[in-house]
């Protein structure tokens, strides 16, 4: 971070953290809560309809922007990049925490002016925050549910992430590590 902001001195410097979730009607198999000793197997569908919800959140002060795409891809993460640009103020460089994903580094990427990216070391997903969104968002609005087609997967998305937000400081309370605010800025 002190690099970045050795590179843009006139500006406030912001760390976000970036992730991606398929969401679709391949579930997973997850068991209900029933009679003492019985735990049945939920709803799972055997589909295969998927969407991609794209989030980036920055846990000092729960700001969030997410979209849902149709696919991960080079000309999908470009697309989120921009939105995410839009929602940064003008006096502010955001440094964006992300995996090491293909389309997270290839060349075709457009990164806009006001975003860094900085990449997570491999295999490492335990150190971004964001992971913790989508175990929350699929334990509490997208299990044990049947979507009959992608309509229904991407209302489903946009419902949970509604959902979420509404909830005042719960990305704050899910994303806030105790090392980020250990680095320097």
């Amino acid at each position: 971070m002190s690099q970045v902001a050795a590179a843009h001195p006139d500006r406030r410097i912001e760390l976000w953290f970036e992730d991606e979730a398929r969401v679709g009607q391949k579930g997973r198999t997850t068991h209900r809560w029933w009679l003492r000793g019985q735990r049945p197997s939920g709803l799972c569908d055997k589909r295969f309809t998927s969407a991609y919800l794209f989030a980036a959140v920055e846990p000092a002060t729960g700001a969030e922007v997410a979209l849902v795409l149709p696919t991960v891809s080079t000309a999908a993460m470009s697309r989120f990049l921009a939105e995410l640009s839009t929602q940064i103020a003008p006096d502010t460089h955001a440094v964006l925490v992300l995996d090491q994903a293909g389309w997270h580094g290839a060349r075709a990427l457009v990164v806009p002016p006001n975003l860094t990216l900085v990449p997570l070391p491999p295999y490492s997903p335990e150190l971004n925050p964001v992971e913790r969104l989508w175990l929350y968002l699929r334990e509490r609005y997208l299990s044990h549910r049947l979507l009959e087609d992608y309509g229904a997967v991407v209302d489903a998305c946009c419902a949970a992430w509604t959902a979420l937000i509404q909830e005042p400081g719960r990305i704050q309370s899910l994303t806030s590590y105790p090392w980020p605010p250990c680095l320097n800025s």
